[in-house]
């Protein structure tokens, strides 16, 4: 068992395992994406229906590719910015190994059609209990790295790494309402609230934190470029919490939920424009002629690129919290294009970014093809920009028609070329995480060593 106490061995490991997933995540993606211009292609075969694959995707992109990533971030700038040793290496191996067991259950449980169908919250309960178990033990291991401390200054990336941690340990239990074993649901209208405070906030509260702290020690790392203000980064800090822990319900406007709830999602919606600035601001304010920096760092390049997607998620999320604006944007398209930005965008070109920048740190390897790396990059920039301006065009002939009292059937065959666009897109997406995959392999196998790590 020593190979599990081997340092900065559980970071890696979860690089590894993101690399893995995310091919499996986007294979399921096209596959759905094919269903949508053929609807009956694989109408015999009950693993491959669209109601099945589309969680599988969903919870592979989250579970599988972007929240490892992250993970294994966090675990290397935890000891590196506390300057102590990670509290246990083992019990991060073990959370990453159940973390490996728990993804690869909902891949075979939700092909089986076993879930509890709630939006981000299908996994059955026994998968619940070991998402939980995973989590518990790596804030264990990440607040005593914290709390040992040889370092006295709490930089920022330490504060959003803990509060993602903690804040989603607790969170993961609420929303699942794993207490409920049976259905992991409330009642009615109460449970369509607490499934959007829950499906909100996995994102805004654990990619969002996570993929920030990653951020916040490359840019600087990158551009040799402090942030502008400490005391900025941490206002942000405490406002993401304030705000985005209530702008669930935004998804609801349309729903019968009490009046004051909507008018507080969609108050603290537009006030997420304040924790989203503090960031952008520190991190691009200090930059003024060092923007040429980022192209010599391919690092550099996917992670200033996720901030840049950051602000655009972030300008149209709180517009489409409007309920004049969600009159047409809502239950469409739209909402899908924001979706992919916000994931594949933002939190996912940091998750690799970062991946690429500490991968050489914990293996002790240079990146195997910088070419390679760049080519992933420019098939993954193509490809999301793509989705987003395919998907939102569709949402918006989807919206103003609905709007404007046309039936759906007739509003489908107008879909079809946006569809096929989006299928063909999802080929270069595909195409650019299996070279990544490959990639990451050939660092561990044949990277160049390096002396000093």
């Amino acid at each position: 068992m020593k190979f599990l106490d081997k340092p900065n061995s559980a970071a890696k490991n979860f690089y590894i395992s993101s690399a893995f997933w995310v091919c499996v995540a986007t294979l399921y993606g096209l596959t759905a994406a094919v269903e949508l211009v053929a609807p009956d292609i694989f109408a015999n075969i009950p693993e491959l229906l669209f109601g099945r694959i589309r969680p599988i995707h969903i919870n592979l992109v989250l579970f599988g590719f972007l929240t490892p990533s992250l993970i294994g971030t966090a675990l290397y700038l935890v000891p590196l910015l506390t300057q102590t040793k990670l509290y246990s290496e083992r019990l991060a191996n073990i959370a990453m190994i159940i973390w490996n067991i728990f993804t690869a259950a909902a891949v075979f449980t939700l092909s089986g059609g076993k879930t509890q169908g709630r939006e981000y919250a299908e996994l059955i309960w026994p998968i619940d209990i070991l998402v939980i178990i995973s989590f518990l033990i790596l804030t264990f291991v990440v607040v005593k790295t914290i709390l040992n401390r040889k370092e006295n200054l709490m930089f920022v990336s330490l504060w959003y790494i803990a509060g993602a941690f903690i804040w989603t340990s607790v969170l993961y239990t609420l929303g699942n309402v794993v207490w409920n074993p049976e259905t992991g649901a409330l009642k009615g209208t109460t449970d369509a609230i607490w499934l959007w405070f829950y499906g909100h906030n996995i994102f805004g509260l654990l990619l969002t934190p996570l993929a920030v702290a990653a951020a916040y020690y490359i840019i600087p790392r990158v551009t040799g470029a402090p942030i502008y203000s400490h005391t900025l980064s941490l206002i942000g800090f405490w406002m993401l919490l304030v705000m985005y822990t209530h702008i669930g319900t935004h998804h609801l406007i349309q729903a019968p939920v009490p009046q004051w709830l909507k008018v507080i999602s969609i108050v603290d919606s537009i006030g997420m424009l304040v924790p989203v600035m503090t960031f952008l601001t520190n991190v691009w304010l200090p930059l003024k002629e060092r923007f040429s920096t980022f192209y010599k760092e391919i690092a550099g390049k996917y992670v200033f690129a996720g901030t840049f997607f950051y602000f655009i998620v972030c300008i149209q999320g709180p517009l489409q919290s409007l309920p004049s604006v969600q009159r047409i944007t809502h239950f469409n398209n739209w909402v899908v294009a924001h979706a992919h930005l916000a994931l594949l965008g933002f939190a996912g070109f940091i998750a690799v970014g970062a991946m690429y920048y500490f991968l050489p740190k914990v293996s002790g390897r240079e990146i195997y093809s910088k070419t390679l790396a760049n080519f992933q990059y420019w098939l993954l920039m193509i490809g999301v920009n793509g989705f987003f301006l395919v998907l939102t065009a569709v949402g918006l002939v989807q919206g103003s028609s609905w709007l404007h009292g046309e039936t759906i059937y007739r509003v489908l065959p107008e879909m079809v070329p946006y569809f096929t666009i989006r299928a063909l897109l999802g080929v270069l997406i595909v195409a650019g995480f299996i070279i990544g995959f490959y990639n990451v392999i050939m660092t561990l196998v044949k990277g160049k060593e390096i002396r000093s790590v």
